[in-house]
């Protein structure tokens, strides 16, 4: 199978850089000197979370022709996002299947970029766009699965290595594995020297599971949607798992109060609000230092897109 290249990622890089946020280096006076630790904030892109730059590389490279049918996508909530605001940018209508436990915040900030918002039941997101795709002549923008979103989620890694060159780990959320993938493709090339690490939670821990027995191994969605970081829910394809078995480095997996815990710290010693799915990393910071290599560390914030009466229980319980 084919994987994507760096050139693959520096191009998509060109394509969206008036649309995504070029996020900072957060260096963290707090962490361990011994494990530095900066924090990439993906969660201050215009609609909090890495999930716009996959969309706007992967709409960007639509035909001119292909663009009046618009796009579908379906999402857990921050690709759904994503997708109708670089459809909106790029004046394309667009229809976001979504499934019935997607936080309400996530749903309303889609139907806010105006999309056309499809509520089903988990197992029924992916059949619900195809249909959709096959009745109006749209363009399916999947949420991982895809070469150009692959790129497009790389210009992460690309950011990481410019602007810290002597990174030693880079710690990255994998729910699909379109971000992990991405990003260890750009850190690998531009900084080899560097271990990429996976994190996901423990109570959706399929790919740490597949990587570990060689081969995909699948999870029900009820077993993955116990989960509380919602955007943590997919499960690689045999195109992300291609880019992880060669790529990472290393996976690691955290509990629900781990993630808790990794949220009230990001918020009361970094100022940054993160949802579940993009407190993982911090978490295993955190709590898997043994499991993890030492040195110059950078956690991957990938969204902050948490339900506010969530986030109040998080800090005040």
């Amino acid at each position: 199978m084919e994987l994507i290249t760096v050139e693959d990622v520096t191009a998509a890089a060109e394509r969206i850089a008036d649309i995504a946020v070029r996020t900072p280096l957060l260096p963290c006076a707090w962490a361990d000197p011994d494990r530095p630790l900066w924090l990439k904030p993906e969660n201050l892109q215009p609609i909090g979370a890495f999930k716009i730059r996959g969309a706007a590389n992967a709409i960007a490279r639509i035909p001119a022709s292909a663009r009046p049918r618009g796009v579908v996508a379906y999402s857990s909530g921050n690709h759904a996002q994503a997708v109708a605001y670089v459809a909106k940018r790029f004046g394309l209508p667009a229809a976001i299947v979504v499934p019935e436990n997607t936080p309400a915040v996530k749903i309303e900030a889609t139907r806010g970029h105006g999309a056309e918002v499809v509520i089903v039941p988990i197992t029924d997101r992916e059949i619900v766009a195809e249909r959709l795709v096959a009745e109006r002549g749209a363009t399916l923008i999947p949420p991982f699965d895809h070469r150009d979103v692959i790129a497009g989620q790389g210009t992460l890694g690309l950011e990481v290595a410019a602007d810290l060159p002597s990174v030693d780990v880079v710690l990255v959320p994998v729910s699909g594995g379109g971000l992990a993938s991405g990003v260890a493709t750009a850190v690998k090339a531009l900084a080899p020297s560097a271990q990429v690490i996976g994190v996901e939670p423990e109570l959706a821990g399929d790919a740490a599971a597949s990587l570990a027995a060689g081969r995909l191994v699948r999870w029900s969605p009820q077993d993955r949607e116990r989960t509380s970081a919602d955007g943590l829910r997919a499960e690689p394809s045999e195109l992300t798992f291609a880019h992880l078995t060669k790529l990472l480095d290393g996976i690691v997996t955290v509990s629900e109060e781990e993630i808790r815990e990794a949220i009230a710290v990001l918020a009361h010693r970094a100022h940054l609000v993160a949802e579940p799915s993009g407190a993982v990393t911090t978490a295993a910071y955190l709590h898997r230092s043994s499991e993890l290599p030492k040195g110059a560390t950078v956690a991957i914030v990938s969204g902050g897109n948490i339900n506010p009466a969530d986030l109040t229980a998080i800090l005040t319980g």
